[in-house]
């Protein structure tokens, strides 16, 4: 079953790369998730290759995304408890440690760390030190496992636009079924062992979203 799973992944994925390589760009490396508007449950899948081949890695891993699921391509906007569709690059791991087996650009999450939600705020869906007054925010060093391993999904970076939405990461799950407020969440071993897989040198990216409408995308 899941062999089959996987085989049906990599034929949508080799269709979308196809169609899709400005935005597929010089990526090697690709985290697939797929899922669906009305659920929060997805299947996340890892790929690597080029734009004429791309083999699997491993998958389909169980996953969480946003409460009302994912966000319509060019939708998503903030408190909407939805996931970005698209595709977009991955940055910057964290996590408690002082170091993890990643070959991406690695920051420990500290007691002073936190991410801006405010859209009223300068520092809107940026990670910055001591959190200023007056502002919304979201705590990076959590106070259970859920940012014990992570990485920024560069959704709406750069440029920052005030209401589409921050604070987008893959995370630790609290368990099966239990959805986030937008980001993708799966087991630890799941996401150590991504973040251990991921290299900056390649470039990666995450194709997220319901196939059809990833595969409607200009």
């Amino acid at each position: 079953m899941e062999s089959s799973v996987r085989e049906q992944s990599a034929r949508f994925l080799m269709e979308f790369a196809a169609s899709h390589r400005a935005q597929i760009g010089n990526a090697s490396q690709i985290v697939l998730v797929a899922g669906a508007y009305a659920s929060s449950l997805a299947s996340i899948f890892t790929f690597e290759g080029g734009r004429e081949k791309w083999n699997p890695v491993s998958g389909p891993i169980r996953g969480n995304t946003g409460k009302n699921g994912f966000a319509a391509p060019g939708t998503k906007r903030e408190g909407d408890g939805k996931t970005p569709s698209g595709v977009f690059r991955l940055g910057t791991a964290f996590g408690y440690a002082p170091a993890i087996r990643t070959e991406m650009i690695y920051r420990q999450a500290g007691e002073d760390d936190f991410w801006v939600n405010d859209v009223n705020s300068p520092d809107y869906n940026r990670w910055v030190r001591a959190r200023g007054g007056g502002v919304s925010w979201e705590r990076m060093k959590r106070d259970d496992d859920l940012h014990k391993y992570g990485i920024v999904v560069e959704y709406n970076t750069s440029p920052v636009v005030k209401g589409l939405g921050s604070a987008i990461f893959f995370h630790v799950w609290r368990g099966e079924g239990e959805p986030t407020d937008g980001c993708i969440s799966m087991p630890e071993d799941a996401i150590a062992g991504t973040l251990a897989w991921l290299h900056a040198s390649a470039a990666p990216v995450a194709v997220m979203g319901a196939e059809k409408d990833l595969l409607a995308m200009p």
